[in-house]
């Protein structure tokens, strides 16, 4: 059975699956489930919610949700992490394409025509595009500014766009069914990073995985600093172990928030020692260790005037702030990771509990 266009009617279309892993996503979730429901592709469809065990009135929303249209179904996702609830969610679906989504997101109402023909048209076993980061308070611009910015999250593709083509990995993604089931579904032990890892067995078996700019996917950041680290911190740790795991398949950009993390712990310790030089009456050569701290200050100073322009004062004070806590929180955890310096590192999955 082809897929063509849903205005042509020409032919029957293939059904997608949703499935979305669901916890403590209470001020999220009923936008993202919505923008499902008003997709307009015309084939049928199912909407998986993986629910974990949730404290703040999510498991009530959904199951509301679900009571009053029967295509959203609740699965229960009893370990509450990502690739656990994704996994469940695969499992009870029944569809040919499967579209990953998450309680953050909102799709656009072409979101799955196009993934659908785009699959179809390039023969990929996964196809996605940008995600979309936007705010809605002066914080959350700041930190969607960083994530659409080389300087912030690296410039890759699945952040700031690109020609369409052959990708390492992509965001979200519409997956054929076959094709997933086949590779052994996403890994329950890879609690951030799981959607790399899964692309990579995907190549590794002679499958494509496709990006295409035209699936740009709206993403509410993190609303709190706090929030905000702590994912980076997962986020930092998962790519190291990921990275310490499958070192033949690590880009130079990985290693750039480390690096900066360690070359301006040094040179700070460097400038203190020169300090003490001082006082002693040496010769504080070590001073100029502080020139490495202070020419990363100048760059998010310059970068924070170049980019935030568009967003407001606030939101440009907030990402003098915004960006040094990517920086560093990635950067450290990923030294972590990489080292295997965490004691329990599956504990670490960047959600809220």
């Amino acid at each position: 059975m082809t897929s063509q266009d849903p205005s042509s009617g020409a032919a029957s279309l293939l059904g997608v699956s949703y499935v979305m892993p669901v916890l403590n996503d209470v001020t999220h979730v009923r936008a993202a489930v919505t923008s499902l429901l008003q997709q307009d592709y015309s084939g049928p469809f199912e909407v998986t919610l993986a629910l974990g065990p949730s404290i703040d009135g999510t498991t009530e929303l959904v199951e509301e949700m679900a009571a009053v249209d029967p295509r959203i179904r609740i699965v229960a996702n009893e370990i509450g992490s990502t690739p656990a609830g994704l996994n469940t969610a695969i499992r009870a679906s029944q569809y040919a394409f499967v579209i990953r989504v998450d309680a953050h997101s909102v799709l656009p109402p072409d979101y799955a025509r196009i993934a659908v023909e785009t699959l179809e048209r390039t023969g990929a076993d996964n196809v996605g595009g940008v995600m979309d980061a936007q705010g809605e308070s002066p914080f959350q611009k700041a930190v969607a500014r960083a994530y659409g910015t080389k300087i912030g999250l690296g410039g890759t593709p699945l952040h700031i766009g690109g020609p369409e083509g052959p990708a390492e990995t992509v965001y979200l993604g519409c997956f054929r069914m076959d094709s997933i089931v086949r590779v052994g579904l996403f890994d329950e032990g890879i609690k951030r990073g799981q959607d790399w890892e899964l692309n990579r067995r995907l190549r590794d078996q002679g499958g494509i995985v496709w990006f295409t700019p035209r699936l740009r996917v709206v993403y509410r950041p993190r609303p709190s600093l706090a929030r905000l680290a702590r994912q980076m911190v997962s986020t930092g740790l998962w790519r190291g172990e990921l990275a310490r795991r499958y070192p033949e398949d690590n880009g130079i950009r990985y290693f750039a928030p480390p690096v900066m993390v360690l070359g301006v712990t040094v040179g700070t310790l460097a400038g203190l020692a020169g300090l003490v030089q001082l006082l002693t009456g040496a010769n504080p050569w070590l001073l100029l260790g502080f020139l490495i701290p202070a020419a990363y200050l100048g760059l998010v100073a310059v970068a924070t005037a170049l980019v935030t322009r568009p967003d407001g004062f606030r939101a440009g004070l907030w990402f003098l702030v915004v960006l040094p806590c990517i920086h560093f929180c990635w950067g450290i955890g990923f030294l972590l990771g990489f080292l295997k310096f965490t004691t329990n590192i599956t504990a670490h999955t960047g959600r809220h509990q």
